[in-house]
């Protein structure tokens, strides 16, 4: 029997169909859908067309929708209003799930699909946003599809791809202390560069990745897309199972059983050969911040600004100084002294409860000394963060607790930074621009977000946990 990569073992089971060229016809078990996805669902509606499955097709807003108040008429604009209005009677129209706004379900779509047990090992997932690849740290293969993509899928439960090559990485050692998975999955795009998984799927092993919470995988997934490849994963196993039982969509009692027997088959095989492979020091991560307008331009908080002069690549020295330049940094500033202007905890890389439990325990008993924003990833995180105290713990610090939503992430419903502003962000993406026009973002974990509203400064947050 031919051996295979976890990819191989999924990809293969979903193959309807395939054409010259190396495109597959790829049947789609999940499709998620958010207050984005209003244009798919027009476009059935001018071709007459219906959900093909739409049991098996979830919406939720989460991009539109207004994180101050819970009244949909604080929408900014009126086009934004539209847009998020538009999803409930779609998804009424055409039988589909709804998380609507007010919900406890509510959030966004990829703190949403692992929340449910919507995603699940073994499938195949589909959702109108490139971040989409978070879902497969569940042991899944899921990517982000455009637009006129999502009607196709809805209309047919399918969609052609092309099949990517394969790719391993390897983080073996063990984290250490203030060191999370947003922290790996930087540190990978640095070493790899931006377009270093252009054209694969990746999976990432090694007894670092192994030791990894579901929401620590769930980040490092994420941010696949930032290191050029739409497919990460991570191998189904025991912290996989234990995080998907007793979900609302996962699989129950004989079903259980028996969708466990084929999880634990779908690991990569031990003889299996990956086009590509990468190997990452785990032990060597520290707390990183990036510096420029690309997640790979990154480095330790203890380190400083590289100096373009330094770099031999014509192209990339130019690019650094350009960076520099609108980043407003100097080569050889300490990292640890760059001053920020706002501080955004959130987003569907970092909105979950462990984020949010490990950015408290930096506030507690503590003072924030810039403007902080703090989004929960969905309302059964808010409601369990509320539980907890973590509300408290963040308002006494002077933070403001939200509700959930994309919020400062992607700067569509009015949560913005000034021209010029500098912010620590929990986000995934930092190019010109994303936060605001003329703003400046500086990608970092929870916990070094939570540092970074304490100090003013991009603190290196084991020093502080330990003064």
């Amino acid at each position: 029997m031919e051996s295979k990569t976890l990819f191989e073992n999924i990809w293969d089971r979903h193959v309807i169909a395939e054409r010259e060229g190396g495109q597959s016809l790829v049947y789609i078990d999940r499709h998620l859908c958010h207050d984005g996805s209003f244009n798919a669902f027009g476009q059935l509606r001018e071709h007459g067309r219906d959900v093909r499955r739409p049991s098996q097709t979830f919406a939720t807003p989460d991009h539109y929708t207004p994180t101050r108040s819970a009244d949909l008429r604080d929408v900014p604009d009126a086009r934004a209003h539209e847009i998020s209005t538009a999803i409930d009677k779609n998804c009424a129209e055409f039988g589909v799930t709804l998380f609507p706004w007010g919900d406890d379900r509510q959030g966004i779509a990829h703190v949403v699909g692992p929340e449910q047990g919507i995603t699940v090992p073994g499938i195949t997932l589909c959702c109108g946003d490139s971040h989409t690849s978070t879902h497969g740290a569940l042991g899944c293969i899921s990517f982000g599809i455009g637009a006129s993509e999502v009607a196709h899928v809805m209309a047919t439960q399918a969609i052609w791809q092309r099949r990517p090559k394969t790719m391993r990485i390897t983080v073996d050692g063990k984290l250490g202390f203030g060191v999370s998975g947003k922290d790996v999955i930087i540190a990978i795009i640095r070493q790899i560069s931006a377009a270093g998984g252009t054209g694969h799927a990746i999976e990432y092993a090694g007894s670092a990745i192994r030791g990894l919470s579901m929401e620590g995988r769930l980040t490092l997934c994420n941010m696949t897309i930032e290191a050029g490849s739409r497919i990460g994963m991570v191998a189904p196993d025991d912290v996989t199972l234990d995080y998907v039982e007793g979900r609302p969509y996962a699989p129950k009692g004989a079903a259980w059983e028996k969708a466990v027997s084929f999880w634990r088959s779908l690991p990569t095989d031990e003889e299996a050969v990956f086009d590509t492979e990468h190997a990452v020091d785990g032990d060597a991560i520290a707390p990183m911040v990036t510096w420029g307008n690309s997640p790979q331009w990154a480095a330790p908080v203890t380190d400083t600004i590289p100096d373009p002069a330094s770099e031999f690549d014509v192209e990339k020295r130019s690019e650094m100084e350009s960076t520099l330049d609108y980043m407003d940094l100097k080569p050889g500033t300490p990292i640890s002294e760059i001053r920020v202007d706002k501080v955004f905890i959130g987003s569907c890389t970092n909105a979950r409860i462990e984020d949010l439990r490990s950015a408290a325990a930096v506030a507690k008993g503590r003072r924030a000394v810039v403007s902080t924003l703090i989004s929960p990833g969905s309302g059964l995180v808010k409601k369990q963060a509320e539980a907890e105290g973590l509300d408290k713990i963040f308002t006494d610090a002077g933070m403001e607790w939200r509700l959930p939503g994309c919020s400062m992430c992607v700067g569509m419903n009015g949560d913005l930074l000034e021209p010029g502003e500098r912010s620590a962000s929990t986000s995934n993406r930092n190019f010109r621009g994303r936060q605001g026009q003329g703003s400046r973002t500086h990608l970092v974990s929870p916990s070094m977000a939570a540092a970074a509203a304490i100090s003013g400064t991009f603190t290196d947050v084991r020093k502080l946990m330990e003064d």
